[in-house]
């Protein structure tokens, strides 16, 4: 009877305090552990489930659930100011984890407050063709951007914009504040993955070294609707850290078998592989088309597009030796001298083939 008053005594404490939230780990061979994660690292993250501690390894996880998710989705964005944001909504966000990218049930807010939270996670792609842009999925370097932006091309280069305390790399003025920003260019850019038929390209900068990385949230196809407002931050025309602006005009236009998103925000050359955000700082779609002479005609891909490609990664995992991938063939100069080849040469010819050469001319 003691026991049933003190256990009773302690679901109740824990409903009213919420601490009896578990986080749930759910392992590639379908086992599901709950515990506490009492720690993250790179490679691996730490579960107190009560009698001991396990070590599980990123690599054998499916994904993982924190449990103060529940307790997240109550934090408003919209009373964050832009110095905090930052902090504070990576802090609050309704975690997934899927080892590459993350996803996160936020409050809506305004662009300017999204901006300030989530700009730092797009990027510049490059290369000797063109360029384009990404973001960071993860603070280990991995990021999404189209394929078409890197189609032929294996050298290419990653350019992050940083907040700086000080520097006068980039001076931004907005809503009331400045900002500096210093650029950092990565030349390792390994391409992870490939998929040409949805126009997704997954890479990995490995030269970060003790950079930090910010990156952003994926969101949910389902939560978003018609007419919602959204916004896109790419590099159009080498503009780097361009934002603009608008609505979700559908999110089922339909496109040689694929869907796409449609949006009257500007969607113009060098936003292709950029995200486009929903008013919470969810990254919704990848930019990968626009009409240049035709305003408000703008689509991207789907997000439930980009985690399906990034989940089956290793279907579409990029192969260096294979000669449909990225490796651009340089044909060969013309030979100058049009006459033939001195082994071709009648004379040079065994007698038999000779006679037969011979005899063909006549």
């Amino acid at each position: 009877m003691k026991f049933r008053i003190i256990l009773s005594f302690f679901l109740l404490v824990c409903f009213i305090g919420g601490v009896c939230l578990a986080d749930r780990i759910v392992l590639k061979e379908g086992q599901t552990i709950t515990g506490n994660i009492i720690l993250e690292k790179k490679d691996v993250i730490y579960v107190d489930i009560g009698i001991t501690v396990l070590s599980i390894p990123k690599d054998k996880i499916l994904e993982f659930k924190y449990g103060q998710a529940a307790e997240a989705k109550k934090a408003d964005a919209n009373d964050l100011d832009a110095k905090t944001a930052p902090a504070l909504v990576s802090q609050e966000a309704a975690v997934v984890s899927n080892q590459l990218y993350r996803t996160a049930t936020l409050q809506k807010t305004t662009i300017e407050k999204c901006v300030e939270a989530f700009s730092e996670a797009v990027v510049k792609v490059s290369s000797p063709a063109g360029l384009g842009s990404g973001f960071f999925i993860n603070e280990n370097g991995y990021l999404i951007t189209n394929y078409h932006v890197i189609e032929n091309e294996t050298r290419i280069e990653v350019t992050m914009f940083q907040k700086a305390s000080n520097g006068p790399s980039i001076r931004r003025e907005n809503a009331g504040f400045a900002t500096n920003f210093e650029k950092k260019t990565f030349k390792k850019v390994k391409i992870e993955a490939i998929n040409p038929f949805v126009d997704l390209a997954l890479l990995k900068v490995e030269d970060i070294g003790e950079t930090k990385i910010k990156f952003a949230y994926l969101g949910d196809m389902e939560r978003i609707q018609v007419g919602e407002a959204v916004f896109a931050i790419g590099n159009p025309l080498g503009l780097e850290r361009t934002v603009t602006n608008g609505v979700i005009s559908t999110k089922s236009r339909a496109f040689e078998g694929l869907i796409y998103i449609q949006t009257n925000a500007d969607i113009n050359p060098g936003n292709s592989g950029g995200p486009l955000f929903n008013l919470a700082g969810e990254v919704i779609g990848v930019t990968n088309m626009g009409y240049i002479f035709f305003g408000g005609l703008g689509f991207a891909i789907p997000v439930d597009y980009v985690k399906h490609f990034i989940e089956n990664r290793e279907s579409f995992t990029y192969d260096k030796d294979n000669p449909n991938t990225g490796y651009k063939y340089i044909q060969p100069d013309r030979r100058r001298n049009k006459a033939k080849p001195t082994f071709l040469k009648k004379e040079s010819l065994p007698a038999e083939n000779s006679v037969q050469a011979g005899q063909s001319e006549q």
